[in-house]
């Protein structure tokens, strides 16, 4: 279903010439209900509210939510709109802040559902450092957390080289505690492979 169909919120629709108007006349027009000055907005500024989505956002498919959210906002907004600005930044304008939701949003899905994780992690295997220990080679387990991630490899330093607790690293890294406890799950899993890889048995 397209905006215009979504939201048939006209008056009445106004015999249009709308390709030849400016784009302030297209939103006073979208004010008394005009579905085809909608449809030429969208025609002329989609792409271009679809780039700027683009450059704050990586998926698509919240990408184009952002694009029609954009467009729903513009008729429901197009009576407040003041020609302070051009047509296009208050677009922008208004794409701006769908995308900062979006990432607020999925920020928030994304802590949780890695808050989740932590809670149910019971790790009963030994640390790397225990097994590297036993093996006598620190020096590989530096060469080996050098090849890890940027961000696994920053964990591992902060808690096994400089002795940091769970809470001094959050604060350090700025996450929560539990994201903490999820990623050095995951470190530790990928180093337990390196390792392995190496000749090592991993219990």
């Amino acid at each position: 279903m397209s905006i215009v169909e979504a939201h048939p919120a006209a008056e009445r629709i106004i015999p249009s010439t709308s390709c030849a108007l400016p784009d302030h006349h297209l939103v006073v027009r979208m004010a008394r209900g005009d579905q085809n000055a909608l449809r030429e907005l969208m025609r002329r500024h989609r792409s271009r509210v679809q780039g700027f989505a683009a450059r704050m956002l990586s998926d698509r498919d919240q990408i184009d939510d952002v694009v029609n959210d954009t467009f729903v906002a513009a008729w429901r907004q197009a009576a407040k709109f003041e020609q302070r600005a051009s047509v296009t930044t208050w677009l922008l304008a208004i794409a701006k802040n769908r995308a900062l939701t979006t990432r607020k949003e999925r920020r928030w899905r994304e802590e949780t559902l890695e808050d989740d994780q932590a809670a149910q992690i019971v790790d009963h295997s030994d640390t790397p450092d225990v097994v590297v220990e036993q093996k006598d080679g620190a020096k590989m387990l530096r060469r080996l957390t050098s090849s890890l991630p940027a961000h696994q490899a920053q964990l591992i330093d902060l808690v096994y080289y400089r002795g940091k607790s769970v809470r001094e690293v959050a604060a350090i890294v700025g996450i929560p505690d539990n994201t903490v406890k999820t990623r050095m799950f995951l470190a530790r899993k990928s180093l337990a492979a390196l390792l392995c890889a190496e000749g090592f048995s991993w219990a």
